[in-house]
């Protein structure tokens, strides 16, 4: 799905980038990043697609989101406070 398609497809649900972002607890840059390759992973694309059609038969996709436990995604190559890129390092006594 092009990035285009997405957007409006998240339009017609009523949700911005970060809207989305934050209903799937994922990093709003991740969906932004998509919008440089002009392409959408499949698994968002149907997200996007079946929000819209929900929205559309005026069924509340929210809440059935809100009951299903999503850990926030973490962000990648963000490194570990003491240690070089977030590598699993061992500790060393010194």
């Amino acid at each position: 799905m092009t990035y285009k398609e997405f957007r409006r497809q998240l339009g017609k649900a009523g949700l911005t980038n970060k809207a989305f972002a934050e209903l799937v607890k994922i990093n709003c840059n991740s969906i932004t990043n998509y919008k440089k390759d002009g392409e959408v992973p499949a698994h968002w694309a149907i997200v996007s697609v079946l929000m819209g059609v929900m929205a559309d038969h005026k069924l509340d996709f929210k809440e059935a989101l809100g009951g299903i436990e999503i850990e926030q995604k973490k962000t990648r190559g963000t490194a570990i406070k003491g240690r070089f890129g977030g590598s699993k390092q061992t500790d060393f006594p010194l």
